[in-house]
């Protein structure tokens, strides 16, 4: 049993978290608006989720402005993809 839980991953435990992942896993990226009205949280309740992640390097950030509006977009990296596949597998595991 113990075994199944060393492939969770803490930075996945809160559902905000686990929704961004999820959404960002299945897309190539996605806005900031669009992640905030997918998940219905405020600005800054997804900033500071979404921080979380880019520090844990889960998540990448690229500014740009389109029709001089800055434009916000997310995407899953490599390594994120690989942590959160592990934790969905571990889930998936306690569950059978």
């Amino acid at each position: 049993m113990k075994d199944l839980l060393n492939d969770l991953n803490k930075a996945f435990e809160n559902k905000v978290r686990l929704g961004i992942m999820a959404a960002l896993v299945v897309n190539e990226y996605l806005d900031f608006n669009s992640l905030k009205e997918l998940l219905g949280v405020t600005d800054g309740n997804l900033a500071s989720h979404l921080k979380s992640l880019e520090k844990s390097e889960f998540v990448s950030v690229r500014k740009e402005f389109l029709n001089r509006k800055p434009n916000t977009k997310y995407a899953a990296t490599e390594e994120g993809r690989i942590a959160f596949s592990k934790h969905i597998k571990a889930i998936e595991n306690l569950l059978k």
